[in-house]
């Protein structure tokens, strides 16, 4: 919501959106809401590292590392020279999905009594990769603007760049985890799902 009333329901075009360096109130709002985000993403690092403390292998993943671990240094270079502009499009993306993914996390703390409520965990994932198509076409449009004014270029290859790597490890995640059935809810794994192996869930 902050990224929105920072410019991307007022003044950004949706389309070739420069980075604003002025003093204006909606310019210092998508500052503040640029490092806000940027602290959002340390503490998402912490989420590995205590993961790696706990010795909870089977969540440290090269999907889960890497995704935690790139993105608050290249945010801190972003925010550092970019706070905002068409460049600031896939933190308000993300923030969103992020909303929805606290909210599953939430309910599941609950224990079983919120079981029957996560029915959609599968849908996060189908969201995240939603979330990476948008950005890529987002961002892609910069290539096919020759006039667009927007400042740091190697921001928006490197979007561009995370946004498709991203998609790639987040399919190949859906790939192993519902496609080949190691997810199935226990009652299917216990007695054989058709076309499916009988498997432990993770």
């Amino acid at each position: 919501m902050q990224f929105l009333m920072s410019g991307w329901l007022s003044t950004y075009t949706w389309r070739c959106d420069p980075v604003d360096y002025s003093n204006s109130p909606e310019a210092l709002r998508m500052v503040r809401v640029a490092w806000l985000f940027l602290f959002s993403k340390f503490i998402e690092l912490m989420d590995t590292v205590i993961f790696i403390l706990r010795k909870k292998d089977g969540q440290v993943t090269f999907l889960h590392v890497f995704h935690h671990s790139v993105l608050p240094w290249s945010w801190w270079w972003g925010v550092k020279i970019a706070p905002g502009g068409m460049g600031s499009f896939h933190a308000m993306i993300n923030s969103s999905v992020h909303v929805v993914m606290y909210l599953y996390y939430g309910l599941s703390a609950l224990g079983p009594v919120a079981q029957p409520y996560l029915w959609w965990k599968k849908h996060m994932t189908a969201i995240q990769l939603i979330q990476f198509v948008l950005v890529s076409l987002h961002i892609s449009q910069y290539y096919f603007m020759p006039s667009c004014s927007y400042q740091y270029p190697v921001i928006i290859h490197l979007i561009w760049m995370y946004g498709t790597i991203f998609f790639v490890l987040f399919s190949n995640f859906w790939y192993h985890s519902y496609t080949k059935g190691k997810r199935l809810p226990r009652v299917l794994q216990q007695n054989g799902a058709p076309g499916t192996a009988k498997v432990k869930a993770n």
